[in-house]
């Protein structure tokens, strides 16, 4: 018997590209059909046919509370009842913005937008144009958003759906994007030697989450920062991920580097439709009205959001991210010693996310990540959604522990994969 999410799904593909609005959602990579959710609260999703699942996706990272916090919903239909969108400012967006600068010591200044992609496209051209170069670096595997200069060699859903590129990107727009290996100063050095004076700035997901997770050896950031600088180049931190996850104050805060522009996505908007860049004053002066370098958006910094970011991070800074990061790490060693009796496994863990590779060897960079073992990890992902654990549909996205998971979440998470057959 078909169920609803089957039902809705082959709807969907009437009317959506592929039935969904966004490609890892599909669920291909997993051979499954994508549950359609219904609602969520806490660490819990219910999808359509009331089944429960242990969720550890969080809407992909930002819901870092849980879904449906209290504080976070009524700040929410707060403000509702007082409109949700003016295309004018408004003193929430000043309350946010001051908190986000408060929380990054290398942030002087801060512009809304309303997604990861809006912020990393707009880091890049304000990097341009402080530079007056049109060159920039960034490491196979991480993904900064779908804007044209990123999708070379890309990771998150160009990975899991096998696509090196994408048609529709001119050739002449993404020879601008310079390679390196993730965790390969080497390399680094190497091509700002031969074309330093053309690159405007280094991008790089500080602790990498869009080919699994890749933690950055000892000293890489640092030799980012210390390149970059001495060539004169803008280093670009792409926190849309780590931001308030890593730690309250990013990865930035927890590894101690000082980068010049940073970009965040829906944490800072407790999963609402949001992003923002931000960084030095002397650089983001440069953005208009202030400055020559245009970006406008009419629903940036729209109330809706930005009370949901402001009961998110005012929450946030009360929190316990170092019990958090420990129950994470307990919890990815269980796993570990579970799945290690079966298969070769490497579960890497930091703050609270975690990643499960099929492979023997240790993952420090994309090309690694792509010898784990697809087939196992499609037999975990099935084996362990059917007993009401969610998972991403995909080998090259990171999990994630949110303040709501309980010790019984996941003590029955771990009971689920000991049942596990490869």
């Amino acid at each position: 018997m078909q169920t609803t999410s089957e039902t809705l799904f082959k709807q969907a593909q009437s009317v959506i590209p592929g039935g969904v609005n966004s490609p890892v959602r599909a669920c291909r990579n997993v051979q499954s059909t994508p549950a359609f959710i219904a609602k969520g609260y806490g660490s819990h999703l219910f999808d359509v046919d009331n089944r429960a699942y242990i969720d550890f996706v969080l809407s992909w990272g930002p819901m870092i509370l849980g879904h449906a916090d209290p504080e976070v919903t009524e700040a929410i239909q707060r403000t509702t009842a007082l409109g949700t969108s003016f295309g004018a400012p408004s003193p929430l967006e000043i309350e946010l913005a001051t908190e986000v600068r408060d929380a990054f010591p290398s942030i002087e200044m801060v512009r809304m937008v309303n997604s990861g992609t809006e912020a990393t496209m707009s880091a890049l051209r304000l990097a341009r144009a402080c530079t007056k170069r049109d060159k920039v670096l960034k490491f196979i595997g991480c993904y900064h958003g779908h804007a044209d200069p990123f999708l070379a060699q890309a990771g998150s859903g160009l990975a899991t759906l096998s696509i090196p590129g994408t048609p529709g990107v001119p050739a002449h727009v993404v020879e601008d994007t310079l390679l390196a290996p993730y965790n390969d100063l080497a390399t680094v050095e190497e091509l700002f030697q031969k074309e330093g004076d053309a690159i405007a700035a280094i991008i790089v997901e500080p602790i990498a989450c869009n080919m699994g997770l890749v933690l950055p050896s000892e000293g890489f950031l640092k030799g980012l920062y210390d390149i970059a600088h001495a060539h004169g180049s803008l280093l670009i931190f792409d926190e849309v991920i780590t931001g308030f996850r890593a730690s309250y104050s990013g990865a930035q805060g927890r590894f101690g580097i000082d980068p010049d522009l940073t970009t965040f996505g829906k944490i800072i908007g407790g999963g609402l439709p949001v992003g923002a860049f931000g960084g030095k004053a002397q650089y983001m002066k440069r953005v208009a009205p202030e400055g020559d370098v245009y970006q406008a958006g009419t629903l940036s910094g729209n109330p809706l959001a930005m009370a949901a970011g402001l009961a998110t991070v005012r929450k946030l800074r009360g929190m316990d991210y170092d019990l958090l990061e420990k129950r994470t790490a307990n919890f990815a060693l269980k796993l570990r010693d579970i799945l290690a009796e079966k298969v070769p496994v490497q579960i890497p863990t930091i703050a609270s996310m975690f990643s499960v590779f099929f492979t023997e060897d240790p993952v420090t960079d994309f090309a690694s990540a792509q010898k784990a073992n697809q087939a196992r990890f499609t037999l975990f992902y099935k084996q362990m959604r059917a007993q009401g654990i969610y998972l991403a549909p995909s080998s090259f996205e990171t999990g994630m522990l949110s303040f709501a998971h309980s010790d019984a979440d996941l003590e029955r998470t771990l009971a689920a994969a000991r049942t596990v057959c490869f």
